[in-house]
């Protein structure tokens, strides 16, 4: 039987995923990733023996990761179980050591992380969130004590959003209206369709904890204030399985993945940027056919995966005669995700250095207003909230002897404002170095600093092809959720899909591994392969 041949465009982790599935599903694939090196969002700088993660950093549910790596070629997992048995137990969470399971650990080390975050508070005070539940119950006592009864009865309402949304329904793809349909009943007697804010809020009195239990969705590109309460599952994630770094930082992650994708077969093009994804009538339909590079080459393939952002997919990549449900007026309707400022920097470590952890949430003076200003208004903020991460905390291999290796993300509006970067950026960059050195985060920043650079929305969109410099890809609201999400197998082209973020689930890189599985089914259904098999190349049905 002829091999299958596939293009992935972009080598993101949901791309390299993707691609990785595909190789396992008895494809013979190729990424074109237009950057010099893969990873895209989770591309690495190095600079100054400094290495830094220019995006990702916090790695959850280490059994996505375990599965890709336990891929073999032509040997499909699609019909494994999606949570096998003996992650679900409520012991499964590895709390030191290496985390990584066996096949993981023949390309990286992965270890735990705790606490998960160290949250500060503008006048001083910080909760350690570790997701154990004595210590959960101490912090609130000790912060919040008015906040305890609320917070057993938000546990549990977590836990049955958790249950539904991520166990049950985290791999549901859903391509039609009535497969929503059908679930929304329930998601309505949970409480998961209202805004996340409305449901932390009537557990919690305290402002504190309102923003402790509600600023994640913020790590995948959603204002608290808008996302569905189903986002209150990221709660249960974290507690159950935990937040894990891979030594090196996420670009060991990626880098892995590539070497494990190579030894499957699979080919990585880099410095290849897409011009067009070609599409072809036959038989009254638009077929994918390959892509066209900008450099003038053609590359052909039975089926092209986008892990490029969806509306630069759309907008830039595919001929608007072949968009019919994907039009011009639609992609640029959706509402598109926050942006970020962020600063990376090395500094010389001192022994009376403040006690920071490897991540850091340093929320500002305003809450609910600056979310308003970020994601609606879209101005420039008289202040600011960050997430500061430290990995040289946890990993001195990514910085010279004596250093630290950081960066500081700031969410800051996309490109829709009219935020000139190219003069605030240097600005907002010394307001928050300021604010690092004179609140005594780092005393002596300034002084002690070996490099420091930093990108904006601008490097979003101009660099990594972000509409409007997104951060996220679609905005996570209500009406940009499930099935009125992009989906990932187009409506417009056959055997032309979508991966990563700003498709099914979601963002954030957990979301993007279980994207690559939706995706890959999906071809699987479209093609009739037999997924289910375990040995030899898949034959169709």
């Amino acid at each position: 039987m002829t091999r299958k041949s596939a293009i992935v465009i972009g080598s993101g982790i949901g791309g390299i995923s993707c691609a990785m599935r595909l190789q396992s599903l008895g494809f013979d694939t190729q990424i074109v990733e237009k950057l010099d090196a893969p990873g895209g969002r989770a591309y690495v700088r190095r600079v100054d023996g400094f290495t830094f993660d220019m995006g990702p950093t916090v790695l959850t549910v280490p059994h996505f990761i375990e599965e890709l790596f336990s891929l073999e070629r032509d040997h499909a997992m699609l019909g494994e179980p999606d949570f096998p048995a003996h992650v679900l137990d409520e012991n499964s969470r590895i709390r030191e050591g290496n985390s990584g399971g066996p096949n993981t650990s023949k390309y990286l080390d992965v270890m735990p992380i705790l606490p998960f975050y160290r949250i500060y508070f503008d006048d001083g005070t910080f909760f350690d969130y570790d997701g154990d539940p004595v210590s959960t119950r101490e912090q609130i006592k000790r912060l919040a004590p008015e906040d305890l009864e609320g917070y057993e009865a938000f546990h549990e309402q977590a836990r049955a959003i958790f249950k539904r949304g991520f166990l049950e329904l985290g791999y549901t793809y859903f391509g039609s209206l009535g497969s929503m349909l059908g679930v929304v009943p329930d998601l309505l007697k949970l409480g998961a369709v209202q805004p996340l804010f409305s449901l932390i809020s009537k557990y919690f009195k305290s402002d504190k904890m309102r923003q402790v239990f509600s600023f994640e969705p913020l790590l995948v590109g959603g204002n608290p204030l808008k996302v569905p309460a189903i986002y209150a599952m990221i709660h249960f994630v974290e507690k159950t399985w935990g937040i894990h770094y891979a030594k090196g930082g996420t670009g060991a992650l990626v880098a892995a993945m590539v070497k494990k994708y190579e030894e499957m077969g699979g080919k990585l093009h880099l410095n290849a940027e897409v011009g067009q994804i070609d599409v072809e009538k036959r038989a009254g339909k638009r077929v994918a056919t390959g892509v066209t590079l900008r450099d003038g080459r053609t590359m052909t393939a039975d089926i092209v995966v986008s892990n490029a952002d969806y509306a630069t997919t759309y907008l830039k990549m595919v001929d608007k005669k072949y968009r019919t449900i994907n039009r011009d007026a639609l992609v640029k309707f959706r509402k598109q995700s926050m942006s970020l400022m962020v600063i990376y920097f090395g500094y010389e470590k001192r022994d009376n250095d403040p006690e920071l952890r490897h991540h850091n949430i340093i929320l500002g003076p305003r809450y609910e207003a600056l979310l308003t200003e970020i994601f609606d208004t879209k101005v420039m903020s008289k202040d600011f909230s960050q997430y500061l991460h430290i990995p040289t905390l946890t990993d001195p291999s990514m910085a010279p002897d004596g250093h630290h290796a950081a960066y500081t993300l700031i969410p800051v509006p996309n490109n829709q404002s009219d935020i000139d970067w190219s003069v605030e950026g240097d600005r907002l960059c010394d307001r928050v170095m300021t604010f690092l050195e004179e609140r005594n985060y780092i005393p002596d920043l300034k002084a002690r600093l070996k490099h420091k650079s930093f990108v904006t929305p601008d490097y979003f969109e101009q660099v990594l092809g972000s509409h409007v410099g997104n951060g996220f890809g679609v905005e996570p609201v209500l009406t940009q959720t499930a099935f009125f999400r992009p989906h990932n197998k187009s409506e417009d082209i056959s055997n032309l899909y979508l991966v990563g973020q700003g498709t099914q689930p979601g963002g954030g890189t957990p979301s993007v591994m279980m994207s690559a599985k939706m995706t890959v089914r999906e071809i699987a259904r479209d093609l009739a392969i037999d997924a289910s098999i375990v040995n030899g190349v898949p034959q169709a049905a």
